[in-house]
């Protein structure tokens, strides 16, 4: 009996391991450079921070805007979908979440950066 509950528990945490860090389906995952060139593009797509309001005041990407990712349920309408959007954090997982509420909310043209502030090699704005 044991032996059943340790496989359960291995399987369990390998589906949560594996649910965490699979694609998302609809979202573009860029790397650094990828980022800041979709930034520039004409048009400019809406660039997102989803992370507290505390970490973003710590340094952000110029032209953020911060929706943290427990507030964007309630501010998803204030987020157009007829535009590109970029979103970051991080590390990369909240964006990743923040992307999978945008995508079941209608919104078509995303991106995230992939590894998120972690990964950023360009400067950062201070409030």
């Amino acid at each position: 009996m044991g032996t059943i509950i340790n496989i359960v528990v291995i399987a369990l945490f390998a589906w949560f391991v594996y649910s965490r860090l699979k694609p998302v389906k609809g979202l573009r995952n860029l790397n650094a450079q990828e980022f800041h060139n979709e930034m520039k593009k004409p048009g400019k797509p809406i660039l997102i921070d989803v992370r507290e309001p505390g970490e973003f005041k710590g340094g952000f990407i110029a032209g953020a805007r911060n929706i943290p990712l427990s507030q964007m349920p309630s501010l998803l309408s204030e987020i157009p979908k007829d535009q590109p959007v970029l979103l970051y954090c991080r590390s990369g997982m909240r964006s990743k979440s923040a992307a999978k509420m945008l995508l079941k909310n209608g919104h078509k043209e995303l991106g995230h950066l992939q590894g998120g502030l972690g990964a950023w090699n360009g400067k950062l704005s201070r409030k």
